[in-house]
């Protein structure tokens, strides 16, 4: 008889119930959760990223939530990395895993596999970077998108961070991002996970992320995001992109006023659920939905 899968992969939207429905499993098994989003890693936003609470993380062994400082930026592979050994580690110990979050990328990334592209040099990530503030986003999209359809298409509107990373790849190589993704082997065997996605009606979802602002409003997400602000970040810094920093920072610097502030808090919040749950379905129809 072949030995259950040792890693759950547990996906879905944000708001969906995913968090808790890992803790209700890893209590019942002894599983370790494991942070699969990339905006829970940091440690300055626990409220608004929903990061689980110090009384949720006192009732499940919790790794890689908020371990890094704002100021850093942590890529898929960097994560990855992290997650591969930390893995190791569980494995040796004998004890299952749940991988939680809403993070895609970071899924296909194990499942699928990381291609092994060369590092850029920064000068040639500097030329791109001038040609973005120069020429602007259209501009540069429509150049990737000549020479890197697929990866062109992939990347959404107003990710700077991948646009041009896609760019200064084949600047720096003469391939083209997607040729070097075509040639990846996944990070985990599949016989040792399975994956499950949580995917709640669209109605019931759009509820829940509603009600989610609510709470932060009232856990005092506005302290929190005034004291982020006040560093003076570089604005291209994941943490800084974070869902709804934008909108309470407007308010914070006396650009709109509460009422119009969380009215836009809970639309953003609804956007980013809606295109996490159109990429499940799309890139993980195979998945069991829970």
């Amino acid at each position: 008889m072949s030995k259950p899968p040792s890693v759950i992969l547990l996906a879905g939207p944000t708001a969906s119930g995913k968090s808790a429905l890992a803790l209700d499993m890893a209590r019942e098994t002894g599983a370790v959760i494991v942070n699969a989003d990339s905006q829970q890693l940091y440690a300055d936003l626990r409220i608004l990223t929903a990061r689980p609470s110090p009384e949720e993380e006192a009732m499940a062994d919790h790794r890689l939530y908020g371990v890094v400082d704002a100021a850093e930026a942590w890529s898929v592979g960097k994560w990855s990395r992290a997650v591969l050994d930390l893995l190791s580690e569980l494995r040796d110990e004998g004890r299952p895993a749940i991988l939680v979050g809403g993070t895609g990328l970071y899924f296909m990334a194990l499942t699928r596999g990381l291609a092994d592209i060369p590092s850029v040099p920064s000068s040639v990530r500097d030329t791109i970077e001038a040609d973005y503030l120069q020429d602007g986003e259209t501009a540069l999209r429509q150049r990737l998108a000549d020479i890197d359809p697929a990866s062109a298409s992939a990347i959404e509107q107003g990710d700077r961070q991948r646009l041009v990373r896609a760019m200064s790849v084949h600047a720096a190589t003469g391939r083209t991002l997607s040729a070097w993704k075509a040639e990846t082997q996944p990070l985990l065997t599949p016989s040792d996970w399975t994956g499950l996605v949580v995917e709640p009606d669209r109605a019931r979802l759009y509820d829940n992320c509603d009600r989610r602002v609510d709470q932060m409003m009232d856990q005092g997400v506005l302290a929190e995001v005034q004291a982020l602000t006040q560093r003076n970040l570089d604005p291209a810094l994941p943490a800084v992109k974070a869902v709804g920093l934008r909108e309470l920072a407007a308010h914070l610097s006396g650009e709109t006023d509460i009422s119009t502030a969380v009215a836009a808090l809970k639309q953003a919040t609804r956007n980013y659920a809606k295109r996490q749950l159109t990429w499940f379905r799309n890139q993980t129809a195979d998945w069991p939905r829970v």
